[in-house]
């Protein structure tokens, strides 16, 4: 009996001490699977779908047929294998994957533009780790059979134009079915994909392949969009489109001086604002912007590049919308655009994605209180923290 006692005292304080093992596990798991997994869900939860005119006297049934929900995003910039350290990678990614897979499960979007600049690397990458970093793309943003994918080309895909090749269009063509001048109609709606990398104007091969192309597209809207007891006959012989003025998708955006005028809590930071910008390098140039203006009269124009937000009106009517980076790595607040569109009208709205010095924040709140609860638990606490130990020794005598 005495000894039963005693194998009891002695293992009284390796008990206690798995207890507080398991606590402080518990804890530690909690923050990681709040941080990591939960907060994508806590965040774009609180988004909600624009709603375009008339589409409140509508019903849910009417307006889920007439409305086309679009997921508009740039510059995810997966890293590759020069530059990309696979820290940098495993985390960057993992951010973006549960970001992009958390949209789809709540939005459930019909289509989603990514607008170019998918890879860091795609300009100077080998064949094996431009398979490699598709590969890992495609895992990233894999879709349901709902939701439609439409990518767009960017100048860290195939280079800029100096760098730009037909071999590198080619695979990127050959991996996400692009090609400029490219137009996809959804209910009613035509969307226009350029090639803003081939809008050089020097009349390289790409570039002459690229124009030609919009130019017959062009041609195609136009006519479509003629009344028909206007009818001309240079049209007679042309497949007739939906007539809806287009929305112009690409990556770079047309051309304006710099971002000094641009607004908002995701624009560049003020000593970027009023850097000139540098035509075809940063923006389009004068010249390819008003070609595309003159083809197209688009009723609003989609770009990404700059990494930061921004809204203009070209000939004071045309909105342009430059869409923010999606990776953490160029932004502390990463964001996606939610379109609600007809083939008449859209309306926009923006989702933020969580601050990622907000979940620095919480890790190192965490971190200290994590702390402070085991130099307590060792009775190893200065004075100005003595009253929580003194709670622990009493919890302990309980």
């Amino acid at each position: 009996m005495l000894s039963s006692s005693s194998i009891t005292v002695k293992n009284l304080p390796l008990k206690k001490r798995l207890c507080f093992l398991l606590k402080l596990v518990c804890f530690v798991s909690s923050v990681l699977i709040f941080c990591e997994f939960l907060i994508y869900y806590v965040v774009i939860f609180q988004c909600r779908w624009p709603e375009v005119k008339g589409g409140a006297h509508m019903s849910k049934k009417a307006t889920s047929t007439s409305v086309l929900k679009a997921i508009i995003l740039a510059d995810t910039h997966l890293l590759g294998e020069i530059k990309g350290h696979w820290l940098d990678k495993l985390r960057r990614e993992w951010q973006m994957e549960r970001s992009f897979q958390t949209a789809l499960r709540l939005l459930q979007p019909d289509i989603v533009f990514i607008l170019g600049d998918v890879f860091d690397e795609g300009k100077w990458s080998s064949p094996q780790a431009w398979a490699d970093d598709v590969r890992r793309f495609r895992e990233m943003f894999k879709y349901p059979v709902s939701t439609e994918l439409v990518v767009i080309v960017g100048n860290h895909d195939i280079g800029f134009h100096y760098e730009m090749t037909a071999y590198k269009v080619n695979r990127f063509e050959k991996v996400f079915n692009f090609t400029s001048g490219k137009l996809i109609t959804r209910k009613g709606i035509n969307f226009v994909l350029v090639n803003s990398v081939a809008m050089e104007g020097d009349g390289c091969a790409v570039c002459r392949t690229s124009e030609a192309k919009l130019v017959a597209l062009s041609r195609k809207l136009n006519c479509s969009q003629q009344k028909l007891n206007h009818s001309n006959k240079k049209c007679s012989d042309v497949e007739k489109l939906p007539a809806s003025e287009p929305i112009l998708l690409q990556h770079y955006p047309l051309y304006r001086k710099s971002d000094a005028e641009c607004g908002g809590e995701d624009s560049a930071p003020p000593e970027e604002k009023n850097t000139p910008f540098k035509e075809k390098y940063d923006v389009l140039s004068q010249e390819a912007s008003q070609k595309l203006i003159w083809w197209f009269h688009p009723r609003l124009i989609l770009s990404g590049h700059t990494h930061s937000a921004c809204e203009v009106l070209h000939a004071g009517k045309i909105p342009e919308i430059s869409v923010p980076s999606f990776s953490w790595r160029n932004r502390n607040n990463p964001s996606f655009i939610m379109g609600s569109l007809t083939p008449t009208d859209f309306s926009l709205r923006k989702c933020f994605l969580p601050y990622e010095s907000r979940v620095f924040t919480i890790y190192c709140v965490a971190g200290a209180l994590l702390g402070i609860l085991i130099l307590a638990h060792c009775q190893l606490l200065t004075p100005p923290f003595y009253f929580a130990q003194h709670l622990i020794s009493k919890h302990k005598a309980v």
